[in-house]
């Protein structure tokens, strides 16, 4: 019924304009247009089969659209509150754009945060509080058999690829890096020209693509890779196995999004879309994987090599460190990403349900390379939503020696969290490779902000580190932090978990441990994770 109610009103008042216009003149030329207008909108949205909603409210229907296009910016600017915000609340977003402008990030009147709630995790204080050293310390990345290590800055840019950002935005990351003395990870698309252009330290990652370094045929390309690892900006070699917000599965970049250049930068065809395999070619096996760190190593001429990945099974992550006691080869790092990690595009089944989140998978990863006796020839990052001091102190309580942030450089870079990286169209010019898009980044003053963001962000962990009572990131222990475990009580990280001791696995398996430890295999990962099938 309203659907030719409408219709007929707007035949109505279309006629009635064209009449008067008829009468009167020129003036009601505009009248005409817009009940003109709405008519023939009103009939073909009456008359289309697609969207019911249009079918029954022709022209108002609309309205239901336009209010769903824009309900992430109403609730993101008008209804959340500061600290509900997902993926990141508004205040570690503001927290986050004041470090990266340099301006005021304090805040009055006491936390928001409900202190007593199920969850809630704090950081002890020491009541002969220290002062924070001058320069931030480094850790050092490189193992015994590697030749060249590298001084690895406690906060750095994650994997990123050119593809995913665009080129104004890869290279304000890497002038951030360069003035800051970080480093930043080029992410699986490729080492471009804009990773090179200013000279900041790179950590070159490779995925199962092996983009920039693949023959025609997708196979990886060890003479390429030899050439590129030289350059004197690649400070470490990096294989990516899996990604925390798509473990499991390749990345994919749209067809509209390889242009000419992105198809140069990772050897494939232009305008096609290109996918990663879920699984490596070079290798299958757990001992495959320490034997190609190996090939890595030596064609990278001694550099920190090591991988990233999502945490899946317990199983597979005692797998490898079997291989590497098998192989007497380790890795120079590892990297932990969260299945809480960012992406540009992923299934949301796999962002909300697949992979281990980063506290669990990092201490895992931790505890395995104790337990073998390996943990101090691997330095071990953590990756994942990373954004303040207290994220720093957490990882590297709970396992990491440093860490990496990619959101939140991103963020630091002009991102406003609208969540548009996949479609192409980010607003201020991060995630996209539209030109006219992309000139919104001004390279100049977001590499500022970046370097910025950074060292605020480590000085303020520095000066929590002080305030703990400890000397420097060596001196944190997991008795450190708490998490409120019930209204009434809370436990430490040191009560909450089993932590390991060195040689633990070795000697003899905590319970709890003996299924995995047996079922680990170096030639070979788990299909069950050691639980039986259905009967």
């Amino acid at each position: 019924m309203l659907r030719l109610v409408m219709v007929s009103v707007l035949v109505f008042l279309t006629a009635v304009s064209v009449a008067l216009l008829l009468l009167f003149g020129s003036g009601w030329w505009v009248a005409v247009l817009i009940f003109g207008a709405l008519m023939i909108l009103a009939i073909a949205d009456a008359t289309q089969k697609k969207h019911s909603i249009l079918r029954n409210y022709p022209v108002i229907g609309h309205m239901r659209f336009a209010l769903e296009y824009i309900r992430p910016e109403l609730q993101q600017y008008f209804i959340e509150r500061n600290y509900d915000g997902r993926p990141f609340d508004r205040d570690t977003r503001s927290l986050i754009y004041e470090r990266a402008k340099g301006t005021n990030q304090e805040q009055a009147f006491g936390t928001e945060r409900d202190v007593n709630q199920v969850g809630y995790e704090y950081l002890v204080h020491s009541t002969a509080p220290l002062e924070p050293p001058a320069d931030p310390p480094t850790v050092r990345v490189g193992g015994p058999d590697c030749t060249q290590p590298y001084e690895m800055a406690l906060l750095n840019v994650s994997a990123m690829s050119f593809g995913a950002l665009s080129a104004n935005a890869v290279l304000a990351m890497n002038k951030g890096a360069a003035m800051g003395g970080f480093a930043q990870d080029t992410g699986e698309g490729g080492l471009t020209e804009y990773h090179l252009r200013n000279g900041g330290d790179l950590v070159w990652e490779i995925g199962s693509g092996y983009f920039g370094t693949r023959t025609k045929d997708g196979q990886f390309d060890p003479t390429m890779f030899a050439d590129k690892a030289a350059l004197p900006s690649v400070k470490c070699l990096s294989l990516k196995l899996s990604q925390g917000a798509k473990p499991g599965i390749g990345g994919v970049l749209p067809a509209g999004k390889v242009t000419a250049e992105i198809a140069k930068a990772r050897n494939v065809p232009e305008g096609v879309k290109c996918v990663s395999p879920a699984a490596h070619q070079v290798f299958s096996t757990p001992r495959g994987l320490i034997q190609f760190m190996a090939t890595m190593r030596e064609l990278g001429q001694g550099k920190p090599v090591g991988f990233k990945l999502c945490v899946g099974s317990r199983t597979d992550v005692l797998a490898i460190c079997k291989a590497m006691l098998a192989e007497g080869v380790t890795p120079d790092f590892i990297i932990v990403d969260g299945s809480e990690g960012g992406t540009g595009a992923a299934p949301m089944e796999y962002e909300d349900h697949m992979g281990t989140p980063l506290t669990e998978g990092l201490m895992l990863v931790h505890n395995a390379l104790v337990g073998t006796g390996l943990r101090d020839r691997v330095r071990v990052g953590a990756s994942g939503k990373v954004a303040t001091g207290t994220d720093i102190i957490k990882r590297i309580i709970q396992g990491a020696d440093y860490t990496n942030a990619a959101r939140a450089m991103m963020m630091a870079t002009g991102c406003i969290q609208a969540q548009r990286c996949h479609t192409n169209h980010c607003p201020v010019g991060v995630t996209t490779q539209d030109p006219h898009r992309a000139r919104a980044l001004d390279v100049e003053d977001k590499s500022r902000r970046v370097q910025r963001f950074q060292e605020a962000t480590v000085s303020e962990a520095m000066r929590m580190i002080a305030s703990i009572g400890a000397t420097g990131p060596n001196d944190l222990s997991p008795v450190m932090l708490r998490r409120r475990i019930g209204h009434m009580n809370t436990k430490s990280y040191a009560e909450l978990y089993n932590w390991m001791s060195p040689g633990q696995l070795l000697a003899e398996a905590p319970p709890e441990w003996a299924q995995d430890w047996a079922s680990a295999d170096p030639d070979s990962f788990s299909i069950h994770h050691g639980l039986s099938g259905r009967n």
